[in-house]
């Protein structure tokens, strides 16, 4: 079991000094309320962790787990969410209290006829984060160095395009070049979403899973319409919004997986290979997910003022230069 230091809207302060909880299920351990408090007990009803509500910003539990309806009615009212992961870090379920009663801000959603040019701006935000990475990375071959240039390239086109289907394929253009560059050191075969063929590509997803519940909990917190996107489509039962905004942010996990390789952190021994896929030994779960979720924090305050700063920006129809960036930080 991992705690880590995480942060809910009010204020940025009261942000800062949630939590993030991390559980790994056993079977007998239950999660229970006592007097305010979230409390993790064991089959002998020994408490194993105890944290107060207002300090929890997300729970997630990883293995099979029983709920209750006194669980679910607690963690709805004190706005905590809960998401269920598998045993590949998967997630499956989550119970979230949506905040639905912002309706000039869903009515916004709905009518917006700025989205094109919003998707721009998230867009170059996460060009330009990727193209900082490539920049960072030392010995550069020519072939690297052309690819950095056609890149700025595509980037300069943005402002151009007249539709999401072309930026869709100025994006895809721009990451697979990026992954081609930046991963070059290791076994990497090019970037496919969810096929885990290969550990990088898991390993990628998880971050990104991460990531996705992250930002999510923190669009819950204005009331945003979550599955109502400006740049991904809308789809039965995709939180299309959650996908828009966590684009700038995917370097968060990029920099992170590729430091952790260096830096021999990641061992082919903690995976195993069935049905075509790849997935982490159930023992090697913690480890993988503190990792990831110690990077996500690292930035916790960057993504909540970044969500903020979105939500101001949106509610009050600013001009898109208004509208918040998120710079990655490289090593120098």
């Amino acid at each position: 079991m991992i705690i880590i230091k995480a942060s809910k809207v009010l204020s940025r302060p009261d942000f800062m000094e949630k939590q993030v909880i991390f559980i790994e299920s056993n079977h007998s351990n239950k999660l229970k309320f006592k007097n305010s408090n979230l409390v993790l007990v064991d089959e002998n009803n020994k408490i194993v962790l105890q944290h107060p509500c207002s300090k929890i910003f997300v729970v997630f539990i990883v293995g099979e787990f029983s709920v209750t309806s006194v669980l679910i009615k607690n963690v709805k009212k004190n706005a905590i969410p809960l998401v269920f992961l598998n045993y590949s870090l998967k997630p499956y379920f989550s119970i979230i209290s949506e905040n639905k009663g912002n309706f000039l801000l869903r009515k916004k959603q709905y009518t917006n006829s700025n989205d094109l040019e919003i998707a721009k701006h998230i867009i170059n935000n996460k060009i330009n984060n990727q193209l900082a990475l490539m920049i960072s990375l030392r010995y550069k071959t020519v072939k690297e160095k052309t690819i950095i240039v056609k890149v700025k390239e595509l980037l300069e086109q943005i402002h151009l395009v007249q539709n999401s289907q072309e930026l869709l394929g100025l994006e895809g253009t721009s990451s697979k070049l990026f992954f081609e560059t930046y991963f070059k050191n290791i076994d990497f075969k090019g970037r496919r979403p969810r096929c885990k063929d290969d550990i990088f590509n898991l390993l990628l997803d998880i971050g990104y899973y991460y990531l996705f519940n992250f930002v999510e909990a923190n669009l819950e917190l204005y009331g945003f319409d979550t599955y109502y996107g400006f740049y991904h489509k809308c789809f039965f039962q995709r939180k299309s919004l959650v996908c828009d905004l966590v684009e700038p942010f995917r370097c968060i996990i990029d920099k992170r997986i590729r430091k952790s390789f260096n830096l021999k952190q990641i061992n082919k021994d903690d995976f195993y290979f069935k049905n075509g896929q790849f997935y982490i030994k159930r023992e090697f779960n913690k480890k993988y997910s503190e990792f990831m979720l110690k990077e996500i924090l690292q930035h916790k305050e960057k993504i909540f003022l970044y969500i903020q700063a979105y939500y101001r920006s949106f509610i009050k129809e600013k001009e898109i230069n208004e509208y918040p960036y998120f710079t990655i930080e490289v090593d120098t």
